[in-house]
């Protein structure tokens, strides 16, 4: 009763596919059976007592799988059933007697692997639903009769000496869904007058990207679909698995791809409700808009995501949700960086940076999602187009404008028949939204029109970034030669390629360009970084020279640097390395530079922190503390993410210079790797802290565990 223990159950030598667990008292605390199905070809059983878990029994199943295993008991009993439904497309019956579950009877009838079994308990009958890959479902009745009779008959259970005949009828057979049925649930049972009751409702989710409540009809009592619910168009594919919430009015599935899909019953009508939604690969790189409103975040599950705040009309409470998706790609994605407000270019696991525009649709929604007016937003709506599609046979999302969308043709037999119509271009459909968009919308009406694609580079892109006048993109990809590892800058006015900067020998993992704009900043696998300075020439735009690095013999870091950022004044900037040492580095004696030997004067300004692990990302704060100090935030392999202070005390590096402020605890901190860190600089509405925004800094992380991140950190408290 003090803490709540976890008991690890060991024993299975592959994947668990499927657990079941029945409570065998009144007492809950007290026995736990629970069954377990694996890849290694077994269901283990397993008993609880208390805190102590063993495995009382292994059932094996040659060389078959099962796929979905379900405890109950039998009707007025305490009888242990199970159910195990598997790739022999039979579901085998189990009945536990004298301490061993018994093989008692199969069900054939599946012409596929069956992929999900569920019991209910229905006043005095028990019922089975099964679903499978032959697209069917299938409904079971088993009946018990006790006899006290000493005699046995041959299909029955000898059990002290009462004697259970259990006989299984199939009850009916549910054809509905056009693929494979993966999950089938009962509705749970409810009280009602003092007793649980069982309703006769099952919710399926299949592969043919639907999800249906199966209830019998009042008058026949033949099972009907009730009400089906699902995805319309996009590249996903279907439903994994669903369930009821416990009153049976709202529904939850989720699909291939990771989302989540909730509907609730309005009436007569079930309609798709707010739901949490985010990525469900590794988060690679996340940025926030540069007013501070919004942040956009890339994954390698192919994906570009926009986090907005919802402000609800009545509620003072603000909640983050994805309200676009404007890229959705076929290659993993790197690393993004925003051009201006409603622009941003990303790079991918292929050679090619796109350039993003935010389309009128999307500006109109922000508005009505974040309470912020239009006429903040955006100057010149009417000639922006109103959203994006991808054509049936292209790759690149092509902007949609006002007078694309009422090319419908009539549905007639003639325009079928012509070969352009039966590939329709135009899937976007402008929507009008005033909550978060479901998922169906996210991924079809919310895409961004492509507006260029960079070439150039000749391998995966890996890093890009942007200046702070929106001028200059600079980015770098991956590279084992050092023809390859030359950083490219493009101007965003014509987009046409500058200049290479050609020094690295591997990878350039992250670029910064320093908050003035004069330098630019990369750091690389092959353990160093090189700093460039800006000199403006007059029509080509800027021209980059290097004017200071580290090499073989100043190197301090003896691994990878995976991450570099500047200090608000662009005084120094950091470099955190797999080495797990973070260092500042700066122009140390500012007394004797003059131009052309800033080589020597750049060293590292603090000691070396060792952050206790692999850095995998750096940032630092735009606001500083009340007394003066940069505010430095570290996040680790281990997914931790530490903040420290730090100030230039002298002339020398000192250990004192450098505080450990704080550390976030590992509930909310991430479970792995930190990709990238990234504060917020905009003293804007973000958030919920408009009255104290002097005392709260944002930051936002992601990381390899799938998940982006908001803290609020009280600069007062670092």
């Amino acid at each position: 009763p003090g803490g709540k223990v976890s008991i690890p159950l060991k024993g299975h030598t592959e994947a668990v596919f499927a657990v079941d667990a029945v409570y065998q008292s009144d007492e809950p605390d007290l026995n736990l059976l629970v069954a377990s199905a694996a890849s290694d070809s077994t269901v283990r059983i397993w008993s609880r007592h208390g805190s102590e878990a063993k495995c009382i029994e292994i059932l094996q199943f040659g060389n078959g799988f099962v796929m979905d295993v379900c405890l109950s008991f039998l009707p007025g009993s305490d009888v242990p059933i199970l159910a195990c439904g598997g790739d022999d497309c039979k579901i085998s019956l189990f009945i536990q007697q004298n301490g061993q579950f018994q093989k008692t009877l199969v069900l054939p009838g599946h012409e596929d692997w069956i992929r999900g079994v569920e019991w209910a308990v229905c006043g005095e009958d028990l019922f089975l639903a099964s679903c499978a890959q032959d697209c069917l479902i299938r409904i079971w009745k088993v009946c018990t009769k006790l006899k006290q009779l000493p005699e046995t008959e041959d299909d029955s259970i000898k059990l002290k000496e009462n004697i259970f005949t259990v006989k299984v009828s199939l009850e009916s057979v549910l054809a509905g869904h056009e693929n494979w049925v993966y999950a089938v649930h009962w509705q749970p049972s409810l009280s009602k007058d003092g007793s649980m009751q069982q309703p006769m409702r099952i919710l399926s989710a299949s592969m043919d990207k639907t999800v249906i409540i199966w209830e019998p009809d009042k008058e026949s009592g033949v099972w009907l679909e009730q009400v089906r619910v699902g995805e319309v168009g996009g590249n996903t594919l279907g439903f994994f698995d669903c369930q009821f919430s416990p009153d049976g009015s709202m529904i939850i599935a989720h699909a291939f791809h990771g989302a989540l899909h909730l509907w609730k019953q309005a009436t007569k009508e079930w309609t798709p409700e707010v739901v949490i939604s985010g990525h469900f690969n590794s988060v690679e790189d996340v940025k926030w808009d540069p007013e501070g409103e919004f942040i956009i975040s890339v994954g390698s599950d192919q994906t570009t995501r926009l986090f907005a705040p919802w402000k609800r009309k009545e509620e003072t409470e603000v909640t983050w949700h994805e309200i676009a998706r404007p890229q959705v790609h076929g290659y993993d994605l790197r690393c993004l960086a925003m051009i201006g407000r409603f622009e941003f270019v990303s790079g991918a696991d292929e050679k090619v940076l796109r350039v993003f525009r935010a389309p009128k649709n999307f500006i109109e929604n922000f508005s009505n999602i974040t309470g912020i007016p239009m006429e903040k937003l955006c100057s010149r709506s009417s000639d922006l187009p109103e959203g994006a599609t991808v054509p049936a046979l292209g790759l690149s999302n092509k902007a949609v404008f006002e007078g694309d969308m009422a090319v419908q043709p009539d549905e007639d037999e003639e325009s079928f028949n012509a070969i352009s119509n039966q590939y329709p271009e135009i899937y976007f459909q402008p929507l009008i939204l005033t909550e978060p968009p479901p998922e169906d919308h996210l991924l079809q009406n919310t895409l961004w029109p492509e507006i260029q694609k960079l070439y150039g580079h000749g391998y995966e892109v890996f890093c890009v970034a942007c200046n702070n006048s929106n001028t200059v993109i600079a980015s770098a990809c991956k590279a084992s030669k050092k023809e390859h590892a030359a950083i490219i800058l493009w101007s965003t006015t014509s987009w046409k390629k500058l200049q290479s900067l050609s020094f690295h020998n591997l990878t350039v993992t992250q670029l910064a360009f320093s908050p003035d704009d004069s330098f630019l900043l990369a750091v690389s696998r092959d353990r160093n970084w090189s700093l460039w300075r800006k000199q403006d020439s007059s029509e080509s735009g800027p021209v980059f020279t290097c004017c200071a690095y580290t090499d073989k013999n100043t190197a301090v870091h003896s691994r990878i640097i995976w991450s570099c950022d500047w200090t608000p004044d662009s005084k120094y900037f950091i470099t955190g390395s797999r080495d797990k040492k973070v260092i500042i580095w700066g122009q140390c004696d500012l007394s004797v530079i003059t131009e052309g030997n800033e080589l020597d004067s750049i060293k590292p300004c603090s000691t070396v922190l060792d952050a206790g692990d692999s850095v995998t990302a750096v940032g630092i704060s735009r606001v500083l503390t009340p007394d003066g100090r940069y505010i430095v935030a570290v996040g680790l392999e281990n997914g931790k993410i530490i903040f420290y202070t730090w100030k230039q005390s002298g002339k020398e590096p000192a250990l004192t210079d450098w505080t450990t402020s704080v550390e976030i605890d590992n509930s909310q901190s991430h479970a792995l790797a930190v990709k990238r860190l990234c504060w917020r600089h905009h003293a804007g509405r973000a958030g919920h802290n408009d009255e104290n925004s002097s005392k709260w800094l944002q930051l936002a992380s992601c990381g390899a565990d799938h998940s982006v991140k908001i803290f609020n950190v009280n600069r007062f408290a670092l």
